[in-house]
């Protein structure tokens, strides 16, 4: 492969995939959701593939829309391990949230998850949107967004000073003199900020990866700010190529004003792949889908993410985009600001558009044959859009058994994706840096 740039695939995994109706489709096994041997064995299928990683998504609360939609969790990072066990190069990104975890606690289970697969973890991190998570945590109401962020700021840069703590050599291990570790080389981090107070240091020595791949997925604006000073890899949802450029080349801009290298910062745009030999077998694919959408369920997301309650319209009556409040709170949200997008180029009906948001929340829904998908990949990919996908199969195993048999294929024979993996940590797939300890330069000043 030499130096040529290539293209970051991840896994999104979703409970039996990323349509909203995945679970009721006749390819899908509903008895799989909590059986950890079905994930680990799509694991092994995309690690077989030479996918960078597996994404989990999680959220601290009960989703309200449970009735009409398997969207239980479970807690990611005890997923992650058990499939560490049966996996060796696959990248593992659990999702963990800075507004309800404490640095500390985290800290020690992402260095665990590192050590476990020798180098693998990445962190996708949130501050989390749902307002009904306080409830479950003692708290008498959900923090603002610019507070969770000037939270999640400091969260991070505790985390990272604890993940520092330990210098590499800092363990001696050598029976003959008795010395196990170099205590010079463990730093308390003394941390004293607006949130936390962290005496530190961390109770676990220096990871594999030095500190885990940092993922982000706000779009907002200070989604935006906190992913150019922080994120390494950017789950974003875009449904133009137009759209998706103008997003890369901020990203990318903002990251070089703060001093960072661009190419340190892989940009991922979500894509669901409805997938046929023909264009009308991916259409009527898809089509099977949504005739088993429940507009119960549908227009509940709906309402989450443009504020609007359109129970007692007609489905098929033209959407009534005069009662959007465009001024309001909601308003600032990047998927609000994606869904105006597609009304205003459109102008669904109230049908039309909850069919075009069941495949993934907004996220890119592309239909048609393997070489199309592969079309757009390598289009968005050469031409400042994305550094590669987050590839969210509508249902599952089916749809990533498909994407991967017929799409990868075509990739890797156009030069745009591994033929085998190079490395085996999770750095070493998107091509990043192992960050040296912030403390490191102190021991040796001190020498």
């Amino acid at each position: 492969m030499g130096n040529k740039r290539q293209l970051s695939l991840n896994v999104f995994v979703y409970p039996g995939g990323h349509h909203e109706a995945a679970w009721r489709y006749e390819g899908s096994d509903i008895s799989t959701l909590y059986d950890i041997a079905y994930y680990q064995e799509l694991a092994k299928r995309a690690e077989a593939a030479h996918f960078d990683a597996l994404f989990f998504a999680d959220g601290p609360v009960l989703a309200d829309n449970i009735r009409y939609a398997p969207r239980s969790r479970v807690e990611p990072i005890t997923w992650l391990s058990a499939i560490a066990g049966v996996t060796s190069h696959i990248g593992l990104i659990a999702t963990a949230s800075t507004t309800y975890f404490e640095p500390y606690n985290l800290a020690r289970l992402f260095a665990s998850l590192d050590h476990i697969s020798k180098g693998r973890a990445g962190w996708n991190i949130v501050t989390t949107s749902a307002g009904q998570a306080a409830q479950n945590f003692g708290l008498p109401e959900h923090p603002p967004h610019a507070e969770r962020y000037d939270r999640g700021t400091e969260f991070v840069e505790v985390v990272g000073k604890l993940w520092d703590s330990w210098e590499d050599d800092a363990v001696v291990a050598d029976p003959a003199s008795g010395l196990f570790a170099d205590t010079d080389k463990i730093h308390a981090i003394d941390h004293v900020g607006k949130y936390f107070r962290v005496k530190g240091a961390l109770n676990t020595p220096r990871i594999p990866q030095g500190r885990p791949v940092y993922v982000q997925a706000g779009s907002s604006e200070d989604g935006r700010s906190f992913a150019a000073r922080y994120a390494e890899a950017i789950f974003t949802a875009h449904q133009t190529l137009g759209s998706a450029q103008a997003f890369y080349a901020d990203i990318k801009r903002r990251a070089a004003v703060l001093g960072r290298r661009p190419e340190h910062i892989k940009v991922l745009p979500g894509l669901s792949p409805f997938i046929g030999s023909t264009e009308a077998e991916a259409r009527r694919l898809e089509e099977s889908f949504n005739e088993l959408i429940q507009p119960e369920y549908s227009l509940d997301q709906l309402k989450r993410m443009t504020g609007l309650d359109l129970a007692a319209y007609d489905l098929d009556g033209p959407f009534p985009r005069h009662l959007l409040d465009l001024d309001g709170r909601i308003a600032s949200a990047s998927r609000f600001q994606l869904i105006l997008d597609i009304i205003e180029r459109e102008n669904p009906t109230i049908r039309q558009l909850i069919n075009r948001l069941a495949g993934g929340r907004g996220h890119f829904v592309l239909t048609g044959t393997p070489e199309l998908i592969a079309d757009q990949i390598q289009l968005w990919f050469e031409n400042g859009a994305a550094d590669g996908f987050n590839i969210m199969p509508p249902w599952l195993t089916g749809g990533f058994d498909i994407f991967a048999a017929e799409v990868v294929p075509i990739l890797v024979k156009r030069g745009l994706f591994r033929e085998r993996y190079e490395g085996r940590t999770l750095r070493d797939h998107y091509g990043l840096p192992r960050p040296e300890s912030r403390f490191a330069g102190d021991t040796r000043a001190s020498a």
